[in-house]
């Protein structure tokens, strides 16, 4: 049964096959897919992102 499809936007991307070999491996090793990987880094990368702006927002606001 095929996978019901996801409500997402396409991102094309070209990083370095040594990035893209690290990504595989782990992605065997997890038994997840690349978008999966991808889309989790990419939530915390962004997450913690938007944390070091409030903070620094907050330090800049107390000066």
């Amino acid at each position: 049964m095929a996978r019901p499809k996801k409500n997402g936007t396409y991102l094309n991307v070209c990083i370095e096959t040594s990035i893209y070999d690290k990504l595989k491996e782990i992605c065997d090793d997890a038994g997840q897919t690349k978008t999966t990987a991808v889309e989790r880094a990419l939530s915390a990368y962004l997450e913690e992102y938007e944390e070091k702006q409030k903070w620094l927002k907050k330090l800049d606001s107390e000066k």
